[in-house]
């Protein structure tokens, strides 16, 4: 049943994503900052910060039936949130540069590098280079989630359940991690079998694969929109405990 605190929610997030959206009032914040790659990790910090803790929240409602509840630390969430979407954004770079460059040398896409130069897949279609877009950004999408993805799903995990040992408290969470008694914590059935085994085939790859195709400048709020889509997954996780 909705209640008022959905309506709420609803109102909150159509307005952070409208942000977003290619509204030419915004063009000046759009070019000046939310955009701006010189702000990159300014930008990045505060797109995951805010939309993948929105996330979470969602994931919350759905698995508790409330947004929000004393001990669950939304505040240092939405700071982990931030430092993760400087690393996302730093694992997009290396692998969208490194990634053709493998295809080129080791499997013979010798246009791999030349079809990321354009900015999105249409601007490669109209230039004949379509159909090697497309592999290059599955190919730069499944490298990334084999080798980075599962780390960066397990230290998420691991900051999670410090926040919750210290019940939320911001001050606390500034105090080290204590990753060996956090690890026997972590549910590896779950983190496994379905985290990794699951939704990074079955999502991430495809998901990543078309933000690949993606303008550069797109593709961190894309990430960071998932972060939303993430947060339902991790509560349909946490139902299967």
């Amino acid at each position: 049943m909705i209640k008022k605190q959905d309506f709420y929610f609803i109102i909150l997030l159509l307005l952070i994503i409208s942000l977003f959206l290619p509204f030419k009032f915004l063009d000046n914040f759009h070019n000046g900052f939310l955009y701006n790659h010189n702000y990159w990790y300014l930008a990045g910090f505060l797109k995951f910060a805010v939309l993948a803790t929105i996330g979470e929240s969602l994931g919350l409602r759905i698995s508790k039936g409330k947004y929000n509840y004393k001990g669950f630390g939304l505040l240092p969430r939405a700071i982990v949130w931030g430092f993760l979407g400087i690393g996302i954004k730093i694992a997009f770079v290396i692998f969208a540069s490194g990634t053709p460059i493998l295809l080129s040398k080791l499997f013979g896409v010798t246009d791999a590098t030349k079809s990321m130069e354009f900015s999105s897949i249409f601007d490669a279609i109209d230039n004949g280079y379509g159909g090697v877009r497309v592999l290059t950004a599955f190919a730069i999408s499944t490298t990334m989630n084999i080798i980075f993805a599962p780390v960066f799903m397990t230290f998420h995990k691991i900051t999670d359940i410090h926040i919750l040992d210290n019940n939320g408290n911001i001050l606390k969470f500034f105090t080290p991690i204590k990753f060996g008694k956090i690890f026997p914590k972590i549910n590896w059935f779950v983190q496994w079998d379905f985290v990794f085994k699951k939704t990074i085939p079955f999502f991430w790859i495809p998901a990543h694969t078309i933000t690949f195709l993606m303008p550069s400048e797109y593709r961190i709020v894309i990430a960071a929109v998932l972060g939303i889509v993430l947060g339902v997954i991790l509560a349909i996780a946490a139902n299967k405990k």
